[in-house]
């Protein structure tokens, strides 16, 4: 028997929705409402079809159950008259969802009047349980009816990801009403999903990025320090009927603001080998401990990838700081301004010549260059290195300069500091940078930000083996640079505890970076530390 397919769109479907639904997503948008797509969009409503001479719709939509006491995730489905925007009766959903790639139910449910509602919570099994509640929260009390309440029960559902539904409608208006010819839809939602990733930089130590992606899961996160691009992957079925359902993907990166690498103005991103136009990217600076870097991605880029060839089951990212346009950016604590840097040289050292270039720009004119007092220092540690105060320039051709000498024991990370702009006590801003050291082969380098991990290991906040893999890492990577030590083929043993006094006193500036080494060479000499 031929059955009925309702082809999906995506919409804002306000003119779709039932008056009762409506309420519910206006309410949720006030209160509760958490960031949730379908396929890109906060709800998926249908283009009408026919039932028996009228016109209906489907609408599915998200959002969180409970933001304050847990992360469930809640997604209702709706079957709505297209005329009277009212929710039909004695409605038979046959659903069958995945999370992603995975099956999670497919199971017959009945809801008198006209909508189902979903809570995905996470718990510690290897099996998805389905379980029905009596409904006395929001949805009932905004009605004054009951909705059919489920509870999907099952690992990682409360993580977000992309909820996968095709749904059937076996009856409507009447239990007894069964359809000759079910009406089908094939639904998405993509609940936004956070991953943090974890590595250390040789010029900025430990650092932490998060993904939020508003389509799937991603893995295969990666950081190249020298290139300084990321990377990472996604699931997404290369169809044109799945990118004609997709309005939009949507990914964000949260970069801290003490990770001065990735501090630049511009960013461009590569998905299967493709370069995306620039209008994906926008920076937002405005938070006070990290800035969000958006990605959102149309239609019409999806169709490019995909018409050059892309048959791949997934997409591949690759972002990478904007070549074309290589400025450090900043906004001041006030959000006023913008200050745009760059270095010359572009890899300052030790003991040499530096020239800072800078922009003082208004963002509320669009990053035009303006004419304001400012003042302007250099520190490491809260130890001023440079400074200077002036009036910046509001040219486009010429722009602000500032050229000190490096000092000689002056090595590691610093601090471009922007401050009193516009004699603005909250007009300021920091940007952190690096000053390399020039060195021979026999000499040590040892990154300042080092001296936090000796420290915590020598007030024991880390145990002996986290200290000596980290150790190890740093050696083998070439972020601690030693000379060459013969190492003995002896059992484990337990560091010395004269070599954590060396840790506390090196961290505390009271011994050298040369007597702090003689002791790793002791610990790779003695095979505790093996490289």
């Amino acid at each position: 028997m031929e059955k009925k397919y309702a082809k999906k769109i995506q919409t804002s479907g306000h003119s779709l929705k039932s008056f009762f639904l409506f309420a519910i997503l206006i309410f949720f948008s006030m209160f509760v409402f958490d960031s949730a797509f379908g396929h890109g969009v906060g709800s998926e409503t249908f283009p009408p079809v026919d039932l028996n001479g009228k016109q209906v719709t489907l609408e599915i939509s998200s959002s969180k159950n409970d933001p304050e006491k847990n992360d469930d995730q809640q997604i209702s489905i709706s079957m709505i008259d297209f005329d009277s925007k009212i929710t039909l009766r004695d409605v038979t959903f046959l659903i069958k969802s995945y999370r992603g790639e995975t099956f999670l139910f497919e199971q017959e449910f009945k809801a008198d009047n006209g909508f189902v509602v979903f809570n995905f919570i996470s718990e510690d099994s290897d099996t998805v349980v389905i379980e029905e509640v009596a409904d006395n929260g929001l949805f009932g009390s905004l009605l004054g009816l009951e909705s059919r309440m489920i509870n999907v029960k099952g690992p990682k559902l409360s993580e977000g990801g992309l909820y996968k539904f095709d749904i059937s409608i076996l009856t409507a208006d009447g239990y007894s009403q069964k359809l000759a010819e079910p009406l089908i839809f094939n639904a998405g939602i993509s609940i936004a999903q956070t991953t943090t990733h974890n590595f250390v930089d040789p010029n900025f130590g430990e650092q932490n990025i998060d993904i939020v992606t508003y389509y799937d899961e991603i893995s295969d996160f990666n950081y190249d320090s020298h290139s300084k691009e990321i990377s990472y992957s996604m699931p997404f079925e290369w169809s044109e009927s799945n990118i004609n359902q997709t309005s939009v993907v949507h990914e964000e990166l949260v970069i801290p603001k003490t990770f001065g690498d990735l501090l630049v103005s511009g960013f461009s991103m590569y998905v299967n080998g493709i370069k995306l136009s620039d209008d994906v990217t926008t920076i937002d600076d405005f938070f006070s401990d990290g800035r969000v870097v958006h990605f959102i991605i149309y239609q019409k880029e999806l169709l490019n990838i995909f018409q050059n060839g892309s048959d791949q089951n997934q997409m591949n990212f690759v972002i990478k700081p904007d070549r074309d346009y290589v400025h450090l950016s900043s906004v001041t604590e006030n959000g006023q301004f913008r200050i745009l840097a760059t270095t010359e040289p572009e890899n300052l050292t030790s003991n040499s010549n530096a020239k800072i270039i800078f922009d003082v720009t208004d963002i509320f004119l669009k990053n035009k260059p303006v004419s304001t007092t400012y003042d302007f220092s250099v520190t490491q540690n809260e130890k001023i290195i440079f400074e200077q105060s002036g009036i910046s320039t509001d040219s486009k051709d010429k722009h602000n300069i500032a050229e000190f000498m490096v000092p000689e024991n002056i090595s590691g990370i610093v601090n471009l500091n922007f401050y009193n702009l516009d004699n603005n006590d909250l007009a300021k801003t920091s940007i952190p940078i690096v000053i390399n050291r020039v060195t021979n082969q026999n000499e040590i380098l040892i990154p300042d930000w080092i001296r936090n991990n000796a420290l915590w290991w020598s007030e024991e906040q880390i145990d002996d083996n986290t200290f000596i893999q980290g150790i190890e890492y740093l050696i083998k990577n070439n972020i601690i640079v030693i000379p060459q030590t013969q190492q003995e083929t002896t059992d484990a043993q337990k560091i010395p505890s004269w070599i954590r006094n060396n840790a506390e006193w090196w961290a505390a500036g009271q011994i050298d970076d040369e007597t702090f080494v003689q002791g790793l060479e002791f610990l790779i000499k003695k095979g505790i530390i093996h490289v």
